[in-house]
């Protein structure tokens, strides 16, 4: 099977857009003003499309490339929709030894998509992390905040079923 990152057509609505150009009016003249209105931007649309990153470098009056570079440096900015099922696999060191990227591999190929996509009906979305701090519970698996710990390959069709 070929494993792709799906892309979803962004969706936002007049009232997003509405709300998004109040909180750029409201940073506008505030010196370092881009962090605060991505961080709202991206609570408002689940993440951060080019589409939203163009609104607000015309609105702040930045560059494209200084938005980009922010969102893209800055983990806590995603470039990719969320799934409402939101998967997040650990491959930090203790994880990845113990099997994370089997549980990787398998996930991929069950869903039908790489870390960082969504599938195409938007039920899951697939991230990977470096550590979780929960190392003693390896390989660590976090479904919607809920923790999986210990796993096999095996495991992931049952834990996958319960978001079904």
């Amino acid at each position: 099977m070929s494993v792709k990152k799906s892309v979803i057509p962004f969706s936002g609505t007049e009232e997003q857009e509405k709300l998004l150009h109040g909180i750029i009016e409201q940073h506008r003249h505030q010196a370092g003003a881009l962090m605060p209105v991505l961080q709202k931007a991206q609570e408002l649309y689940g993440y951060l499309p080019i589409e939203v990153q163009n609104m607000i470098a015309d609105g702040l009056k930045v560059p494209k490339s200084q938005v980009y570079g922010v969102v893209s440096f800055y983990a806590q900015f995603t470039l990719n929709p969320k799934g409402r099922n939101q998967i997040q696999i650990c491959l930090g060191t203790a994880c990845y030894v113990k099997g994370a990227g089997n549980l990787l591999d398998r996930l991929s190929d069950k869903l039908g998509i790489a870390p960082g996509g969504i599938t195409p009906d938007g039920k899951f979305s697939l991230d990977e992390c470096r550590c979780f701090g929960a190392c003693g519970l390896a390989p660590v698996v976090i479904v919607n905040g809920e923790v999986y710990g210990r796993l096999k390959s095996d495991d992931i069709d049952g834990i996958l079923g319960k978001y079904e």
